[in-house]
C-alpha cells in the first residue's frame, strides 16, 4: 500500500477503514487475541474471498447471526468491501422472530458463527435458507473497494410495534456518520473503543463502525455485564457507549470506576443528576455525551460534555433534553400543536431513511425550546389521549424516574369509558420490600406536571417487558400485571 491518507476525506466507509488500518499497530483485541491493522484488513480480505465463494447475489444483503468478536469485524469489513453487505440479526431473538426477518431478505444464504449453528439451523428450516458457518479467519491480499452509493451494511429496527424493518446504510452516508460521530466523540487512532451493545444494534455495529473508520483499537462484549465492564476497564479502554440503566447497575454494584475512560456516549433515556455526579466521581475527567438518534439515522442531536458540566453545576433541566442539533443536522417540528409539540424531522448527509425531500421522519414527538434544546416526549404511536388532552408517556416517565425509591418506570394508556384513555404507571421499586407510597409518587408528579398527566393507578412490578434491544414494549404492559401489586 502507498502512503497513508486521511481517512476523514474518503468518500466511502470501506476506504476510511482501509486507510485507517494501513499499519502494524494493534487494531483489534479480544481476550488473548490481538490483530494488527494489516492483519485485520488481511482477514477481512479472507472473509471477502469466502463470501465470494458462496455464490451470493452481488449487492444483496447477507443475513448473519454473529456476536461482537474479531471474526465479526473482519466479516463486516470484508462484506462491505466485496459487494456482500452484512445484515446482522439479533441472536437473542427466537428462531421464529429471526426467520420472519430473514424471509424479507433476498439472500438464500444465512451466515452464522459456530456458536449459533443450531439457532441458524432452526431459522434456516423455518425460512427455507441455506446455513453457512464462518470459517477460521484466513488472510488475503485482495483490495477491498466500494462505490459511494453501494450498501455498506444493513441494520434492522427493533420492531417494538411489528416486524423489524431494514435500514440500508450506504457507503457514502455511513462514512458521513463516521465523520460526525467520530468528531463528537473525539475518536482517533490513539483511542481504544469497547462497547457492550448487541452487534445487530445501531449502538453495537453502528458505533463500532465509527470507531473502525477512525482507526481506533477496538474490543467489545457480546452483552453487558458488570464483570465484562471490569474487563474493559482492565484493558484500558478510553471510549464506550451504554444506556443509563447500565450506569445505574454499575453504581449499585460499586463497580463504576474507570480511570482511563475519556468519553462515555449514552442514549435511549436521560441520565439522573445524582447518577451523573457519581459518574464524574468514579471516572475522573470523563466526557459525557447524550446522542439522540435511531437506527434510521444518528446522531440527530447531542447533549455535549459542556452541557453535562453545566447540569452538574446547577442547570439540571438540561438533562431532560437531548441537546441541540448535531453538526450538519437541520431539525424541524412537523404538525406542531399549540404547545409546540410535533413529530421531529431531521435532514443531514449522515441519516439513512429519508423522504423525497431528504427528511428523516423520526416518529418521535418533541419540542424545541427557545434556546435550541430539543425535548422529547415519546413516540408518536405511544401518545395517550385523555379526555381530549395529549399525554406523552416519556414526559411522565422522566419525572417519575427522578422520584426517590424508583428504579425503573413505564407509563401507558388504558381504555376508560368516560375519558377515552387514562394514565397508568408500572413502577420497579429500588427496594422491592419497601416500594414508595403512591401518594408520594402522585405528589411528586403533580408538583411538576398538569393534573391530567398524573397516573391514576400505580402497579409495582419486579421488571418491565423489554425487547432484545432493551426497549420497553408498551403493548405488553397490561392490568393486572402478573406478579405486580396494585395501589390506586
Amino acid at each position: 500500500m502507498g502512503a497513508a491518507q486521511d481517512p476523514g476525506t474518503a468518500a466511502t466507509w470501506t476506504a476510511m477503514v482501509s486507510r485507517a488500518y494501513d499499519h502494524a499497530r494493534p487494531a483489534v483485541r479480544f481476550r488473548d487475541l490481538t490483530w494488527s491493522g494489516h492483519e485485520l484488513l488481511d482477514r477481512a480480505g479472507g472473509m471477502a474471498d469466502w463470501l465470494d465463494a458462496l455464490d451470493l447475489e452481488p449487492g444483496a444483503p447477507v443475513p448473519a447471526l454473529v456476536a461482537t468478536s474479531a471474526d465479526a469485524l473482519a466479516l463486516v469489513i470484508g462484506g462491505a468491501g466485496s459487494h456482500h453487505p452484512l445484515a446482522p440479526l439479533g441472536v437473542r431473538m427466537t428462531p421464529y422472530e429471526i426467520a420472519a426477518v430473514v424471509e424479507g431478505i433476498r439472500s438464500q444464504v444465512l451466515v452464522v458463527q459456530h456458536e449459533f449453528a443450531e439457532l441458524g439451523r432452526q431459522v434456516a428450516e423455518l425460512s427455507g435458507r441455506r446455513v453457512e458457518v464462518l470459517p477460521e479467519p484466513r488472510g488475503s491480499t485482495r483490495a477491498l473497494t466500494a462505490e459511494p452509493d453501494e450498501l455498506a451494511a444493513v441494520l434492522h429496527t427493533s420492531g417494538t410495534t411489528g416486524r423489524p424493518k431494514p435500514v440500508l446504510m450506504t457507503q457514502r452516508r455511513l462514512a458521513a456518520r463516521a465523520r460526525v460521530n467520530g468528531r463528537l466523540c473525539a475518536l482517533d487512532p490513539e483511542s481504544f473503543y469497547g462497547g457492550s451493545a448487541p452487534f445487530h444494534h445501531i449502538a453495537g455495529l453502528g458505533n463500532i463502525a465509527v470507531a473502525l473508520a477512525a482507526g481506533a483499537l477496538v474490543t467489545g462484549l457480546p452483552r453487558f455485564t458488570v464483570e465484562g465492564w471490569a474487563r474493559l476497564r482492565d484493558l484500558g479502554t478510553t471510549h464506550t457507549s451504554m444506556v443509563p440503566a447500565m450506569l445505574e447497575t454499575l453504581h449499585a454494584a460499586g463497580q463504576a470506576r474507570h480511570e482511563s475512560l475519556r468519553v462515555l456516549q449514552y442514549g435511549g433515556a436521560p441520565v439522573r443528576p445524582g447518577t451523573l455526579r457519581r459518574t464524574y466521581e468514579a471516572m475522573p475527567g470523563v466526557r459525557m455525551l447524550n446522542m439522540f438518534g435511531q437506527t434510521e439515522g444518528s446522531p440527530i442531536s447531542v447533549l455535549t460534555p459542556e452541557d453535562h458540566r453545566e447540569a452538574v453545576a446547577g442547570r439540571t433541566e438540561l438533562l431532560e433534553s437531548v441537546g441541540r442539533p448535531a453538526p450538519g443536522v437541520e431539525i424541524r417540528v412537523d404538525d406542531a400543536g399549540p404547545d409546540g409539540v410535533g413529530e421531529i424531522h431531521a435532514r443531514a448527509d449522515h441519516l439513512f431513511r429519508l423522504d423525497a425531500d431528504g427528511w428523516l421522519h423520526s416518529g418521535d414527538l418533541g419540542r424545541v425550546a427557545e434556546d435550541g434544546y430539543l425535548y422529547l416526549l415519546g413516540r408518536r404511536t405511544d401518545m395517550i389521549i385523555r379526555g381530549g388532552e395529549n399525554v406523552h408517556p416519556l414526559e411522565v416517565e422522566t419525572v417519575l424516574a427522578s422520584c426517590p425509591g424508583v428504579s425503573d418506570v413505564a407509563v401507558t394508556g388504558v381504555p376508560d369509558e368516560r375519558l377515552g384513555q387514562t394514565v397508568v404507571a408500572f413502577v420497579v421499586p429500588a427496594d422491592p420490600d419497601a416500594p414508595p407510597e403512591p401518594a408520594v409518587l402522585r405528589s411528586h408528579t403533580r408538583a411538576r406536571l398538569s393534573g391530567f398527566k398524573v397516573p391514576v393507578r400505580w402497579w409495582f412490578v419486579t421488571d418491565l417487558p423489554r425487547n432484545a434491544n432493551g426497549k420497553v414494549v408498551r403493548r405488553r404492559l397490561r392490568e393486572p400485571h402478573e406478579g405486580g401489586t396494585r395501589d390506586a
